[in-house]
């Protein structure tokens, strides 16, 4: 009689609400039309929208607490036990904040387990700098991540750091926007910052420059500096010019990006995980053919380099970049070639390329 191929069971973990984390939505999407089930677990938020329907499976956990150690101890708690009643053929831990119910499930369960390294947590600023938060998760990541020996990151610096501080081989899989034939929009004359709006993305340096340019900012996203983000607007008394969109379904910030006329990449370089990341937004810019002022760190000064597809700048004073910004504003040739730039650059550096390396990834584990 012939064999019936069992198709693999992978479980994703997250600790976001699911709805906008493009990326997660690409890998889980890739996979399950590869063949693999997949189920993509996160947590579900007072705000949280209804998920949308996707070609896997989506599973919310519910916690009392929405941020800080409590969360955490609670939402692991909960995944923990989760996992534990579903039948798995491995498990994938994205970023270390779920990596503990990952490995006390593969152990118990001897299923294969996989780490999905998008940063350096521990090496975030709004880690770094607290002694005690950035002593407790590096604790964790030094029991855990030696025993995850396989996974990937989105470049090859962050690679590097992994194999020189536990000698484990991460593969490079770049968080890249999926590839469409460019449709003519209308620009229209404002700066997009998306994301997260975290420590460290220099937003104490870009509100003070906008008293210095003419055309709105909008900022589309939250995180841990949204309060402060708002008291800088009200200090250099911007609100007029500073609009605040909030999260955004994938759809609708799509439409804002692609309409946008310069995007916004900056980290501050103080924090190892800024200083080699590679952010979803830089590609999401390049896909719309928005030009971008992005920081002047390796991992794109290299991409940069093939494709001038940003403008690069390493002064992230207020000064430095109301005069870069207003400069790309008021260029207009330099604009519209690196518009054209982007467009051909999205044809070369797209998830259609970069999910060939996920899924030879998860077919080589598994056969």
């Amino acid at each position: 009689m012939p064999t019936t191929i069992q198709q693999p069971r992978l479980y994703f973990t997250v600790t976001n609400d699911l709805t906008y984390d493009q990326r997660m939505i690409r890998i889980c999407t890739s996979l399950a039309s590869a063949g693999y089930i997949v189920c993509l677990v996160g947590r579900s938020k007072k705000g949280s929208v209804p998920l949308s329907a996707l070609p896997y499976n989506q599973k919310r956990l519910f916690c009392f607490f929405e941020k800080g150690p409590l969360f955490y101890a609670e939402f692991n708690i909960r995944l923990f036990f989760y996992l534990l009643f579903q039948k798995s053929d491995g498990i994938c831990a994205i970023d270390l904040d779920t990596i503990i119910p990952c490995y006390l499930n593969s152990r118990l369960k001897n299923v294969k387990r996989f780490y999905d390294a998008h940063e350096l947590f521990c090496e975030m600023k709004e880690i770094r700098q607290r002694p005690f938060i950035y002593n407790t998760w590096k604790l964790i990541e030094r029991l855990t991540v030696p025993y995850f020996k396989d996974g990937y990151t989105v470049n090859e610096f962050i690679a590097a750091e992994y194999f020189k501080l536990y000698g484990c081989s991460y593969e490079v899989i770049r968080s890249i926007a999926k590839y469409y034939p460019a449709k003519i929009i209308q620009k229209e004359k404002y700066i997009l910052y998306q994301g997260a709006v975290n420590e460290g993305r220099s937003f104490e340096t870009l509100i003070p420059a906008m008293k210095e340019i003419k055309v709105p900012l909008y900022i589309c996203g939250d995180g841990n500096f949204m309060e402060a983000t708002r008291q800088l607007v009200a200090k250099y008394q911007v609100s007029d010019k500073v609009h605040f969109m909030g999260m955004l379904t994938p759809e609708k910030l799509a439409v804002f990006t692609q309409k946008a006329y310069i995007g916004i990449t900056l980290f501050e370089k103080d924090a190892l995980s800024n200083y080699y990341s590679l952010a979803n937004r830089f590609f999401d810019y390049l896909h719309a053919g928005t030009p971008q002022l992005c920081v002047d760190y390796p991992v794109y000064r290299k991409l940069n380099n093939l494709h001038h597809v940003a403008v690069l700048t390493d002064n992230l004073s207020a000064d430095n970049l109301a005069r870069q910004i207003n400069q790309l504003l008021n260029d207009a040739q330099t604009w519209q070639t690196i518009h054209i730039n982007c467009l051909k650059a999205a044809q070369v550096l797209n998830w259609q390329n970069e999910e060939k390396v996920l899924i030879r990834f998860y077919n080589n584990r598994f056969g």
